[in-house]
């Protein structure tokens, strides 16, 4: 069984884990702020950034938002499954960021704790590599 594997250079991966590090450096502070707004706000922030750290895995990042972008407006429809996730992750990222004030802090937390680890298998998976924190 062969093993597969993207080809992505060093310039993009090298992004796709800085990303990652300001992800989780992000949701670190969300956790320790004691106002619920800021919290929320840097969980958003911490979300946003294990997204493109996706699209850096990916590829292109500013082809794949605005593709993405156009999906979420309804421009143009998709069956590729992968462009079908990152628009529903762009979808929830915007859902959460619309009234930060209504989402509880505990749940942000737990949505932007939950997307940073997808990322991160994912971004190990589309470059064969471990994140090194």
């Amino acid at each position: 069984m062969s093993e597969t594997s993207f080809s992505i250079d060093d310039y993009r991966r090298g992004w796709a884990f800085r990303y990652l590090r300001e992800a989780n450096a992000d949701l670190l502070m969300a956790e320790k702020t004691g106002v619920q707004i800021i919290a929320v706000s840097l969980a958003v922030l911490a979300m946003r950034k294990a997204q493109i750290a996706i699209y850096y895995a990916l590829g292109d990042p500013i082809f794949l938002e605005a593709t993405v972008r156009q999906i979420e407006r309804g421009k143009e429809l998709t069956k590729d499954l992968t462009l079908r996730l990152l628009s529903r992750i762009e979808h929830f990222i915007d859902v959460r960021s619309e009234m930060p004030e209504s989402v509880s802090k505990e749940m942000v937390l737990g949505e932007a704790r939950y997307l940073i680890e997808i990322a991160s298998e994912l971004v190990e998976f589309l470059t064969n590599q471990k994140r090194i924190d």
